[in-house]
């Protein structure tokens, strides 16, 4: 039986509502969030709120008219129900910061700002938003469909015994959810959009213009050692350190002091400079950087501006000249406290203090020196609060009643006669008197405890010298019972040679001195200690050496066949960056014949061709013309080429007149039916005719190029060729392979032919080939081997180091992802590496693609589904020019590392 038209209605209105919550909820799967302003919550409400007003009865309708109908029922249904209350209350509180926002922003300007359509929409389904953000949605329409002899008509949807139930149920999946808050001020800098994490990372750090800046994991290569150590240097942008001095999305600024003095070697002078304590999530980091390099952006201006007045070899020259001293980089420190043992402050009356920092290796780093003022207490206080939960200073800092953190009283005890020479009874204190310190010299030594590093052995006590500890003020007596534990075993760290790897000693067991003619047994015990941690570091580093050359070779062995053994990155690059010129073009041929193919292949690879000359160059690249050719000769190609298509054009066109009478005719179907061999061959054609017609009228059709007649001209093509190979047949995408070379050559034969030998390497990219498999592999390899830092993150956001979102790249050469004029350039790229630098360009060029974003992937922590939507949004808003350049410097890498055996 028919459905009547209210059946008709509700099961429409129920497709509305399947169809959005199936959309909101694969939004939270495949993006793990769903913001509370997106466009499937505006949906979704839209076809609740159908719902809901569908059958209201008639004397509800009258007393709600003039309102919105829906509010209105809710605040009807708020009277008796809770839930509906809560929702009624938040929508008000919304709508009236609403209304003082929108007073304050128009206030009695003649040019209000205009509200969009989305913001309009939002508000309208205001109550549905809040009672599905706050999950009583589910609860609400489940209380409507019992309670709807009060509100609707019997023929209503939440009336209908089966329609009402099922809406309720619906909306539980979605009223589960998570969302994200709805847009405030901060939000833009949550999700945003593909072209706004390229806009913001250029205005922070200025790197796009020349790939990838910031400072990165060296891969794994071998670099050739020059007198010029500052070449070798790595390069750090001025503007990107002075920035990550401040607080930032990813470190807290924890302290920071300028002109406090370090003395960066033994001969030189103290340099003031800013002295900075940062936490991160998983270390504490102090920074003390030269005055001289806190103006980043003028200084990176003078670097550019000097590379670019000088040459190479002057280059150093004249930024000494100009007052450039770059080796203040060499003089900045950069300290992990996790590699940090003791601090030693020393205190003296005329200055403010002095910092020592020792590391696990007993290595000092150089003195820092504060300023008078309690900097230096003030330091250690930020440092022993940033060091908490996972670790503390020992001793800690004291907390004072008045005055908060203050040094830890260390007392000493002193005779009479030490502390008064001149004898006097009065004014001298009683034996045992006890002083503390602040009256004058005096030296701390803190110890950095960490949980996530074992406590410090004995032996690494003893690497430092023992007239280290026993000279500084302590006395057993003056710790408490913790410290007195953690002193007394440093002595007996330093005057038992059996301690060295003993348990620590109970506190009440202080062992006796030690006579004094045992310290040349302890010094033979120091000895051994040393000489057994210098075979362990150098046998360390032997074998981390041989694995390093182990793992080298294995690399070379692997992807020399992705590079071409000859190098031809040349000085003659710089000149052949101007491509194939048409003056160029002209000057290589004599008597009509192309004499040099390796300059033209090794100039169009640097350089590209001139567009007004591609038509004439691109049958030589693909492989329709043979370099040597006399222009008679090519004319004869060019002949025999058009009779050869004419006559394949007319056997598929006499078999589509019978495939279009086939399918006018039904009758003839079954005589066709007689002969199997032909009911297939039809068939299988008049599939592919579907698909051609399909993908052809959608193919580039915003091109000024694709008029009907060219349209027509691509489909002789594309058929032309599914006929001749129907073993292969039409896959999706091979219009957007012929598309490109007919603009170019404009004519249907040669284009043809020149997309019959494109396709004999890109065949093998469709589903029937196996070469996509080789692609990921040999990404793979290469992002292992040549960024690891980024490979690591690909690894463990989700492994998406299968690089299954490269596929559309490999599949049309990066046609998709490029304008039709950088499509030009990366193709003629592609076929002339094959002769010059590596058959395997494709790979160099997705790889490039990635590094060129390397710092928007790695600051904003991209997963599988964040780079897919990523470069699926700056699809033809790449610079191709910058990409084809990282592309051949990754080949010239990979070349290099292979060489250098």
């Amino acid at each position: 039986m028919a459905n009547t038209p209210d059946e008709e209605t509700k099961d429409r209105l129920l497709r509305g509502v399947k169809k959005e919550v199936k959309q909101i909820m694969e939004e939270a799967v495949t993006r793990k969030f769903v913001h509370e302003d997106s466009g499937s919550i505006i949906s979704l409400c839209a076809a609740v709120e159908a719902c809901l007003s569908h059958g209201l009865k008639r004397s509800l309708v009258s007393i709600l008219k003039g309102g919105n109908t829906t509010v209105s029922l809710l605040k009807q249904v708020a009277k008796g129900y809770p839930p509906a209350g809560e929702v009624i209350t938040k929508v008000q509180e919304i709508e009236s910061r609403l209304e003082a926002n929108k007073k304050s922003m128009n206030g009695d300007s003649p040019n209000k700002p205009q509200y969009s359509i989305r913001a309009a929409l939002q508000q309208r389904h205001l109550w549905i938003r809040v009672a599905l953000f706050e999950k009583h949605l589910a609860k609400i329409v489940e209380h409507l469909h019992e309670n709807c002899g009060k509100y609707y008509e019997k023929e209503a949807y939440l009336a209908d015994p089966v329609h009402g139930p099922i809406l309720a149920s619906l909306l539980v999946g979605p009223c589960a959810l998570d969302y994200s808050k709805m847009k405030t001020a901060d939000h833009y800098w949550t999700d945003p959009p593909a072209d706004e994490l390229v806009q913001r990372h250029r205005i922070h750090s200025n790197a796009l213009a020349s790939g990838a800046n910031s400072p990165r994991r060296p891969g794994l290569q071998v670099k050739k050692t020059t007198g010029n150590t500052d070449e070798h240097r790595t390069a750090v942008s001025a503007r990107d350190y002075v920035e990550s001095l401040h607080q930032n999305s990813r470190s807290q600024l924890l302290y920071g002091k300028n002109n406090v003095l370090v003395q960066p070697k033994e001969d030189a002078e103290q340099i003031p400079g800013y002295l900075s304590l940062h936490q991160t999530l998983e270390h504490l980091t102090i920074k003390w950087t030269p005055n001289q390099l806190m103006n980043g952006a003028a200084m990176e201006e003078a670097e550019e501006e000097t590379d670019k007045r000088f040459t190479p070899q002057n280059r150093n020259r004249a930024k000494r000249k100009n007052g450039h001293k770059v080796i203040y980089w060499d003089y900045a420190l950069t300290v992990n406290l996790e590699d940090i043992v003791y601090l030693h402050c020393h205190q003296q009356p005329d200055c403010g203090g002095t910092l020592v920092l020792v590391g696990q290796d007993g290595v000092q780093y150089p003195p820092i020196h504060f300023p008078c003022g309690g900097h230096l207490l003030a330091f250690l206080t930020c440092l022993e609060n940033g060091l908490l939960p996972r670790g503390l200073l020992d001793p800690p800092l004291w907390l004072q009643r008045g005055k908060g953190k203050v040094l830890p009283k260390l007392k000493r005890k002193s005779s009479a006669q030490q502390l008064n020479p001149g004898g006097s009874e009065s004014t001298s204190p009683k034996e045992g008197t006890q002083i503390f310190e602040g009256e004058e010299a005096t030296d701390y030594v803190f110890r950095i405890i960490s949980a996530f590093k074992p406590d410090i052995d004995h032996d690494e006590a003893i690497l430092h010298s023992p007239p280290k500890f026993t000279n500084f003020p302590w006395s057993l007596k003056d710790f408490g019972p913790r410290h007195q534990l953690i002193r007394q075993n440093l002595v007996q760290s330093l005057h038992s040679p059996k301690s060295v790897y003993a348990p620590l000693s109970p506190v009440n067991e202080l062992s006796s001195p030690t006579p004094h003619h045992q310290w040349a047994e302890q010094g033979s015990s120091i000895k051994l200690l040393c000489d057994t941690m210098r075979k362990q570091i150098i046998s360390r580093a032997f074998y981390g050496w041989l694995a390093h050359c182990r793992h080298l070779r294995t690399v070379r062995t692997h992807l020399s066949g992705l590079v071409h053994p000859e190098i031809i990155w040349s000085e003659q690059r710089q000149n052949e960056e101007q491509g194939m010129t048409e003056e160029k073009w002209r000057s290589l041929f004599q008597d009509d014949r192309v004499i040099d193919e390796k300059e033209v292949m090794r100039s169009i690879y640097f350089g590209g061709v001139q567009h007004e000359i591609r038509h004439e160059v691109w049958p030589y690249l693909l492989g329709h013309y043979q370099f040597g050719l006399t222009e008679k000769e090519r004319n004869e190609i060019d002949e025999s080429t058009r009779i050869n298509f004419e006559q394949i054009l007319a056997e598929w066109m006499a078999v589509e007149t019978i495939i279009n009478q086939r399918e006018r005719d039904t009758q003839a179907a079954k005589v066709s039916s007689d002969n199997s061999s032909d009911n297939d061959l039809l068939d299988s054609f008049s599939l592919n005719l579907h698909r051609i017609d399909k993908d052809v009228q959608r193919c580039d059709r915003n091109y000024f190029f694709f008029t009907t007649a060219n349209l027509e001209k691509l489909r002789n093509v594309m058929c032309t060729y599914v006929w001749e190979h129907l073993d292969v047949g039409y896959v999706q995408g091979m219009c957007d392979l012929v598309a490109p070379l007919l603009v170019i050559l404009e004519d249907e034969a040669k284009t043809y032919n020149c997309f019959c030998e494109l396709m004999k390497r890109m065949c093998k990219n469709f589903p029937h080939g196996g070469a996509m498999d080789n692609h990921f592999a040999n990404m793979r390899s290469l992002i292992q081997i040549l960024d690891s830092e980024m490979f690591e993150l690909m690894h463990q956001n989700g492994d998406y180091t299968h690089f299954y979102f490269c596929y559309r790249w490999f599949l049309l050469d990066f046609k998709r992802e490029l304008v039709y004029d950088d499509t030009f350039s990366v193709w003629e790229t592609i076929w002339t590496a094959k002769h010059c630098a590596s058959a395997n360009f494709v790979l160099f060029i997705a790889l490039a693609l990635v590094e060129y974003y390397r710092d928007i992937i790695l600051d904003n922590n991209m997963d599988f589904t964040d780079i897919i939507k990523f470069f699926n949004e700056m699809a033809e808003r790449h610079d191709a020019k910058a990409v084809l350049k990282i592309a051949r410097e990754l080949v010239h890498k990979v070349q290099t590392l292979i060489e250098n055996k």
